[in-house]
């Protein structure tokens, strides 16, 4: 790949949301592809940890993206074992409070310095309103604030506990970017390919829309993991970025 593509194939995260026997094929399939993986919540609960050794071995950057939410101190401690597995970028709930943010940093900060060995310390994200979330699903659970606003609020929250970035929607990657500032990671899921199908997401956009828009990185699962040539897709939507 040229200098262009690889740089946009930096940019995307494969969501590796699936057994643990074909997360391994597709990691087969896009070494040499892709710079990053996601292992959620269905990958890490069927594997555990060791999957995100084996994708590290194979020298991939791995997204371990478990939405952690519960008490300051659990959260801590969960954030300083996912560090401790080998994630680069991970993720907590704003809606758990600045105190479980400041408390999943402290969690980061702790692992790292167990571990000489690592060079850059993980990114912690915060998610704000899930991407499968639209405004009447918001109204619903009682939130009284806009969707926008929600997420702003969160964001900033997020960012006063010493968290490095956000997940959120790629519609609200504009109003985020302009908020967080340029050093911001911004990562955006429910993102979609022209023509492709939307799924469970309610906001969702092209690749090419999600950056333009200020998005640092983007996730992308089926519309690549179910392809009949995941390094194909892969390929392709990077191309279409650079």
């Amino acid at each position: 790949m040229n200098a262009g593509i690889n740089a946009a194939a930096e940019k995307i995260i494969v969501a590796l949301d699936c057994s643990p026997e074909q997360a391994r094929l597709l990691a087969a399939q896009l070494a040499g592809h892709a710079s990053w993986l996601k292992v959620g919540m269905t990958l890490f609960y069927a594997a555990g940890p060791q999957i995100v050794r084996e994708f590290k071995e194979r020298g991939f950057k791995v997204f371990v993206d478990l939405k952690l939410h519960d008490i300051p101190h659990q959260v801590r401690g969960a954030a300083h074992s996912v560090v401790l597995a080998g994630a680069d970028m991970l993720t907590v709930h704003a809606i758990g409070g600045c105190a479980m943010m400041e408390a999943a940093a402290q969690g980061i900060k702790e692992a790292g310095e167990l571990m000489p060995a690592l060079t850059k310390r993980p990114i912690s994200l915060a998610i704000t309103v899930l991407t499968s979330m639209d405004a009447a699903a918001l109204a619903a659970g009682g939130v009284t604030r806009s969707l926008s606003e929600q997420v702003a609020a969160l964001a900033l929250q997020a960012q006063r506990a010493g968290l490095d970035g956000v997940v959120a929607s790629p519609q609200e990657a504009a109003q985020l970017r302009e908020l967080l500032g340029p050093q911001a990671a911004i990562v955006t899921p429910g993102v979609r390919p022209t023509g492709a199908s939307v799924h469970d997401q309610s906001r969702v956009s092209t690749p090419a829309a999600a950056l333009a828009a200020g998005a640092s990185h983007l996730v992308i699962g089926r519309p690549i993991t179910e392809a009949d040539d995941p390094a194909a897709a892969f390929d392709a939507i990077a191309q279409e970025l650079a």
